[in-house]
């Protein structure tokens, strides 16, 4: 098999690029490397085996059309992206450019030059905005869903909001509409929160490897400003491990007949669901230390909770997640201390 994977030196492209190395498959890793991180996991795959690295932006036509013809892989992740909401709307016009023109370039160098490719797209659940037509209830360390108790569903009204929410969103529909209406074997995945190794997280992206490292450096004093959250830190999402989703997206892409043309939420559904305040409680057993923090206005569209509803990726993909959020914060520890050696 021959795949692809734009962002492919990313925190999840770098998983799944490792996982198809070590499968002995043939890999094309497209990438920019202007993420935190890139060139680092560029480096690190380069020890497990030969694979073709094309530096490229996917907002460029041409670098797209050549990759889709000269190459024409059998699978294509595609992971390239602008991340982060607030980074979206102090820049939204390279947002736009990146997500909304940068997915059309690959889909539509799919349909001229390689129509028979699998794509399996990575969205977001800001897709469904802020999903303040719900009922919450705050406890004392979460706020609930009335509505919702068990998680969203793909049923769910979709509403873009904010920048981010309007490249993804825009990009997530012309993924399934280029299966209605040219036939590609196009899949959305509308991610909630996702951590694990080679995630080299920022304060705009990453929380739970934010926090982490912001906790171990409480842990070892070499924290040099307050440590603060946005909101009161009672903000809810469901959380998946690299391993568990590398495993999705190559379970979907050898079920790709019967799954094509769908939009799937995944995440680690309602039990590995967390607040950050339950988060900070984790890390404080964990680490042995107190995070204190201080506290800032909510983030613009910030939603109160998503867990995600995996009910149909279950019965569809026949994939549930395997590492539970207790295990996945021990390993997010481990990597986050092994990269501040």
């Amino acid at each position: 098999m021959r795949y692809l994977i734009t962002g492919g030196c990313g925190f999840l492209g770098a998983n799944i690029a490792h996982e198809i190395l070590k499968l002995g498959h043939e890999l094309i890793v497209f990438d920019n490397l202007s993420r935190n991180g890139s060139n680092e996991n560029l480096i690190w795959l380069k020890t497990f085996g030969d694979f073709q690295f094309i530096h490229g932006d996917i907002r460029n036509i041409n670098d797209v059309e050549k990759l889709i013809k000269i190459n024409k892989p059998e699978v294509i992740y595609h992971l390239a992206g602008q991340v982060a909401m607030t980074s979206s709307i102090v820049d939204p016009r390279s947002d736009f450019e990146i997500n909304t023109i940068g997915s059309f370039n690959l889909l539509n160098s799919v349909r001229l030059f390689s129509p028979n490719s699998t794509i399996i797209y990575s969205s977001s659940n800001k897709v469904y905005g802020d999903l303040n037509q719900f009922n919450y209830r705050e406890t004392d360390l979460r706020y609930e869903c009335v509505n919702m108790p068990l998680g969203f569903d793909e049923n769910v009204n979709l509403n873009f909001h904010s920048p981010y929410g309007n490249s993804k969103g825009s990009a997530d529909q012309y993924m399934l509409d280029f299966h209605r209406i040219y036939g590609l074997n196009t899949v959305v995945f509308r991610h909630s929160s996702m951590y694990g190794g080679r995630q080299f997280a920022t304060f705009d992206q990453g929380w739970i490897g934010w926090f982490t490292q912001k906790a171990i450096e409480i842990k070892y004093k070499t924290l040099k400003e307050d440590l603060s959250i946005s909101g009161n830190g009672k903000q809810v999402r469901d959380l998946l491990y690299a391993s568990d989703c590398v495993r999705l997206y190559l379970k979907a892409s050898e079920n790709i007949q019967n799954i094509k043309g769908q939009a799937f939420n995944v995440g680690g559904g309602f039990d590995n669901s967390t607040s950050i305040l339950e988060l900070f409680k984790m890390l404080e057993m964990n680490l042995d230390i107190n995070m204190n923090y201080n506290i800032l206005p909510p983030r613009e569209s910030d939603q109160l909770v998503f867990i995600s509803n995996i009910s149909k990726a279950e019965k569809m993909i026949g994939w549930s997640p395997e590492v539970n959020k207790i295990d996945g914060l021990k390993k997010m520890i481990a990597w986050v201390l092994q990269i501040n050696k």
